[in-house]
């Protein structure tokens, strides 16, 4: 299946992951959808990631190991929110000073910038703007 927008593809998959309470899920890979897993894990949202290579298959695939909070009856997801803010059909970009703040900065937001893809903390550290890619709480 080709998606027209693999960023909102993996939100969503996310998602849905989440709300019927798998450990792991699984999406095709690129280096943006990697850039963004490893800003959730450094962030505490998910508990790891690995780019695996299946047999008879030429493209890799990433896997996110969710990360969840409490035990086996009472357990919570530590991701309760995920959007998208810049789609292909309205991007989004921000200056430095006016990257947003996500959940009163509960949540991060995602963004690409001349630095490499950074959190909107890092961004604002930095003083760069770029394109808000998604927002994560």
């Amino acid at each position: 299946m080709i998606a027209t927008d693999p960023i909102a593809d993996m939100l969503t998959r996310i998602r849905n992951a989440i709300m019927v309470g798998h450990t792991t899920v699984t999406m095709p890979s690129s280096k943006m959808k990697v850039a963004i897993a490893r800003i959730m894990k450094e962030e505490g949202y998910i508990e790891d990631y690995r780019v695996v290579q299946r047999e008879q298959q030429p493209r890799h695939h990433l896997v996110l190991r969710l990360r969840y909070i409490g035990e086996r009856r009472d357990r919570r997801p530590v991701i309760t929110g995920l959007k998208r803010v810049s789609k292909p059909g309205r991007r989004v970009y921000t200056r430095a000073q006016d990257i947003p703040w996500v959940r009163s900065g509960m949540g991060i937001a995602i963004l690409t910038t001349p630095k490499g893809v950074l959190t909107g903390q890092q961004a604002r550290r930095l003083g760069v703007g770029g394109e808000v890619i998604c927002q994560v709480w």
